[in-house]
C-alpha cells in the first residue's frame, strides 16, 4: 500500500513472538513451564541491579530472570552501556523475528514500526546514575543515561539493529502498557499506516526502591520467604497481593499483504482491542468495574465477537484482593451469564507480574493457547473466592479454543483488553489482486470474521469442550 486508508479495516495477524521471563529464556520454555504449573517465583538473590540490596526489605521474593547471558545478543562493550531490561528486550525481539522467519530484519519495510510498552523503562540506569551522582559528583555520571535511560530506548536500539526507518516509540500505561501497545499497533496496521509493527513489552522493577514502595502500599504478597512459589495466589481466598517479576516479551504483527508477500504464516489474528480509564483512584480499581467492563465490551464489539463466543479468558489476575474481585465483576458485567461458563486462568500465578510487559507476554500465551488448544492452570488456587466461575487449576485443560480474551489493568485506572482468535490461511492472490500490488488498490484476504462466518451453534460449542471438574477447583 502506498498511502493510509483510514476507512479500511485490514485484519491484523501475529506472525512471531519471543519472551525472556522468570520461567524461561525463550517463549516455548516459558510456555511449557506455565502449562506444567511450575513457578518462576523465588527468593531474591544477588544485587538488585540498581546499586541496592535485597537484604532487610519487607518483601524479598520475586520473579527473577536467571542465567541470562548478555553476550547471547550483544558484544561486551555494548552490553556494559545498557541496563539488563534492554538485553531482554533485544533477545525477545530477535526471537520474535526469527520465529516469524524474518531473522535480523522487520518485514514490511519501509512501512514497518516498533512500539515499546513499559511502565518504567530502563529504571536501573537512572537509579544507578543517581547513586553515582551522589557518590562522585557530575563527572561520575555516564552520558549513556541520556541515550539509554528512557522508555523509548529499546525502540531506538532495535531500529538500528534491524535498519528500520519507520516510526518507533515508547508507550507507558503502567501495568496495561503492553496491551495498549499491542492495541495501538493493531490500529496502525488495520487502518493502513503500517504493514508490520514489532511490539515489545519490557520491565525490571525488582529493585529496593520499587519493592519498598509497593510493599508500603501493601500491594505485594508478604511473608512467603519460606515458600516463595506459593506466594502468587490469584482468585484464592488467601490471596494477599501480587508478586513482582521482571522480563520482556515481543510480538510481531503484520497485515495479510505483508505476510503473503514474503510467504509468511499467520499464527493468530489480533481481532479486537478496547481501552478505558477508571477515573477513580491512583491505585485502587473501581469496585463496580465500570471502566474494566467498558474495555472488555469495546474489545468484543471491535472484534465482532459475542460474549458467548469467548472460549477462554487470560485474566489480569494479579492476586491482590481488590483487583481480582474487580476483574470478576468486570467479566460479569461484560459477558453476562457467559462469565460463569468460560475457562479463566491467571498465568501470573506462575510467572509473577511483569507489570508493563505482562500484556505482551500474556498475548504470547494467548497465541500458544490457540495453537495447542489447551488452557494453562492457575496455580496456588487452593480455595476459590469465586466458586461460581470456571477458574482452571490443578493441571492444563484441553479445550477447543478459538477465541481468547486477554485483560490488563493498571495503577491509575488504566484498562485494556485484547481479543485474539485463530487465523485461517491466507487466500492465494488472484490476477486482479496482483494488479493492486502496483498501486491500483489493496489486495483482499480471507480471514476469520464473525460478521462473515456463520455463528456457531450453542449446542455444538457446549459439546466441543471435554468434561471438567467443578468450577473453581478443576
Amino acid at each position: 500500500m502506498s498511502a493510509p486508508q483510514n476507512g479500511a479495516r485490514r485484519p491484523v495477524f501475529v506472525s512471531g513472538f519471543g519472551a525472556v521471563t522468570p520461567c524461561g529464556l525463550d517463549a516455548e520454555t516459558t510456555w511449557q513451564a506455565v502449562l506444567a504449573g511450575r513457578s518462576g517465583v523465588g527468593l531474591l538473590h544477588g544485587p538488585d541491579g540498581c546499586g541496592g540490596s535485597y537484604d532487610n526489605l519487607p518483601v524479598r521474593i520475586g520473579g527473577q530472570v536467571r542465567d541470562f547471558e548478555a553476550s547471547s545478543v550483544l558484544p561486551p562493550h555494548e552490553a556494559r552501556r545498557l541496563s539488563r531490561v534492554l538485553w531482554w528486550a533485544i533477545a525477545a525481539a530477535d526471537e520474535a523475528l526469527a520465529h516469524a522467519g524474518s531473522a535480523g530484519r522487520l518485514p514490511g519495510a519501509p512501512r514497518a514500526e516498533i512500539i515499546v510498552g513499559t511502565g518504567s523503562g530502563p529504571i536501573e540506569t537512572m537509579q544507578q546514575q543517581t547513586r553515582a551522582l551522589d557518590a562522585r559528583g557530575p563527572r561520575g555520571v555516564t552520558p549513556y543515561v541520556a541515550m539509554h535511560g528512557a522508555p523509548d530506548a529499546a525502540g531506538a536500539l532495535l531500529s538500528m539493529r534491524y535498519d528500520l526507518h519507520g516510526p518507533t516509540a515508547g508507550l507507558s500505561a503502567t501495568c496495561a502498557s503492553g496491551a495498549v501497545a499491542l492495541g495501538e499497533a493493531m490500529r496502525r496496521i488495520r487502518h493502513g499506516y503500517a504493514d508490520a509493527v514489532l511490539v515489545v513489552g519490557m520491565e525490571d522493577c525488582l529493585n529496593a526502591v520499587n519493592l519498598s514502595a509497593n510493599a508500603r502500599m501493601r500491594a505485594l504478597a508478604a511473608g512467603y520467604e519460606a515458600d516463595p512459589a506459593s506466594a502468587c495466589r490469584p482468585f484464592d481466598r488467601a490471596r494477599s497481593g501480587f508478586v513482582m517479576a521482571q522480563g520482556a516479551a515481543a510480538v510481531l504483527l503484520e497485515s495479510g499483504e505483508s505476510l503473503r508477500a514474503r510467504g509468511g504464516r499467520p499464527l493468530a489474528e489480533l481481532a479486537g482491542y478496547g481501552a478505558s480509564s477508571d477515573a477513580w483512584h491512583a491505585t485502587a480499581p473501581d469496585p463496580e468495574a465500570r471502566g474494566a467492563a467498558q474495555a472488555i465490551d469495546d474489545c468484543l464489539q471491535d472484534a465482532g465477537v459475542a460474549p458467548r463466543d469467548v472460549d477462554h479468558v487470560n485474566a489480569h489476575g494479579t492476586g491482590t484482593p481488590l483487583n481480582d474481585s474487580m476483574e470478576v465483576r468486570a467479566l460479569d458485567r461484560a459477558l453476562g451469564a457467559a462469565a460463569q461458563q468460560v475457562p479463566i486462568t491467571s498465568t501470573k500465578s506462575s510467572t509473577g507480574h511483569l507489570l508493563g510487559a505482562s500484556g505482551v507476554l500474556e498475548a504470547v500465551f494467548a497465541v500458544q493457547t490457540l495453537r495447542d488448544r489447551v488452557v494453562p492452570p492457575t496455580i496456588n488456587l487452593d480455595e476459590s473466592a469465586f466458586p461460581d466461575h470456571d477458574i482452571v487449576t490443578g493441571q492444563a485443560l484441553p479445550v477447543d479454543v478459538r477465541t481468547v480474551l486477554s485483560n490488563s489493568f493498571g495503577f491509575g485506572g488504566h484498562n485494556a483488553s485484547l481479543l485474539l482468535r485463530r487465523a485461517s490461511a491466507l487466500a492465494p492472490r488472484r490476477p486482479r489482486e496482483l494488479a493492486s500490488a502496483d498501486g491500483s488498490g489493496s489486495a483482499s484476504i480471507q480471514h476469520s470474521d464473525s460478521s462473515q462466518d456463520p455463528a456457531p451453534d450453542p449446542d455444538d460449542r457446549a459439546t466441543s469442550r471435554p468434561p471438567t471438574h467443578a468450577k473453581g477447583n478443576r
